[in-house]
């Protein structure tokens, strides 16, 4: 009876890194590619300014989710379901973008306004409206424009799904829920005060903080003209607050996304991504774009 040798072990060579990680551990880190997110009624010619700028300071590439005003109206009786979707497709196109022009690296996304909640619901390991998430991986750092990451829910059907995401956000993926690895910066204004029996604009501007802040809102507090200060600043993640950015492109009013303040935030923002990517080189993890 003759008996087989048992057959030689067979060396299986480690994967080479990625090549995002090599080049950040060298020193010498990528353009980002960007994912904008826009905000609530916007479609994505809007920020045709916004990613000419960021082209002009840098970026690698700038992708702008395919969200338009339709899909936001349809959110109040569908939910916010479709456009985390549509949101989640995006950063999937970014993502490719990243592998020819950016070595891979993971994505720096911008939301503006109700763009922000999207992009930190996209890294929640809990499903929303039964759609997987847990896109963590490709995102190397969220960048909030005026985003109401603070609200009540609100009765009004018409704010309900907004007030409800930012709910599910703070409740699965609260604060930099996953710093170090991806960074956050959240910026904010104090331009327009709302006061309650102030002049007619003030009320005006009580009122809309009031509707993200509900019944508690005090009779005075700064914001962007519809964030206030207190709902737009994410907790314990930093942030630059600018005294005179308003929160659209408002005709004769700068907005987060105009010249001067994109010249002061972009470099900011590179930095956080810079510094989530030397985490993630650091730790060592294998999977691909982390």
């Amino acid at each position: 009876m003759t008996t087989a040798a048992a057959p030689a072990p067979v060396a299986v060579a480690a994967p080479a890194p990625a090549p995002w990680r090599t080049a950040v551990a060298e020193g010498r880190p990528p353009a980002p590619v960007v994912l904008i997110l826009g905000g609530f009624l916007t479609a994505p010619p809007l920020y045709g300014p916004l990613v000419r700028r960021l082209l002009e300071r840098g970026a690698a590439d700038v992708v702008v989710a395919n969200v338009w005003t339709p899909d936001w109206l349809l959110a109040s009786p569908r939910g916010l379901g479709p456009i985390l979707t549509r949101s989640g497709r995006a950063l999937l196109v970014a993502s490719a973008c990243s592998d020819a022009v950016a070595q891979g690296a993971p994505v720096l996304v911008i939301g503006h306004s109700a763009g922000g909640i999207s992009a930190r619901i996209m890294t929640s390991p809990v499903p929303f409206a039964g759609r997987p998430q847990r896109a963590a991986g490709r995102i190397g750092a969220i960048v909030t424009l005026g985003t109401p990451h603070i609200s009540a829910l609100d009765p009004n059907p018409a704010m309900r799904s907004g007030t409800e995401a930012a709910a599910f956000a703070n409740r699965e993926v609260p604060g930099p829920a996953c710093a170090p690895k991806t960074g956050y910066l959240s910026v904010a204004s104090t331009v327009a005060w709302g006061r309650r029996h102030g002049t007619p604009g003030e009320r005006r501007a009580w009122a809309l903080y009031r509707m993200l802040l509900g019944p508690d809102t005090p009779d005075e507090l700064p914001g962007d003209g519809l964030v206030p200060l207190a709902g737009a600043l994410l907790p314990d993640a930093p942030s630059l607050v600018y005294p005179d950015a308003w929160h659209g492109q408002f005709p004769g009013k700068e907005w987060f996304g105009s010249e001067r303040f994109v010249e002061d935030w972009w470099p900011v923002a590179v930095a956080t991504w810079q510094t989530a990517l030397l985490a993630r080189v650091a730790e060592g993890a294998a999977q691909p774009h982390l």
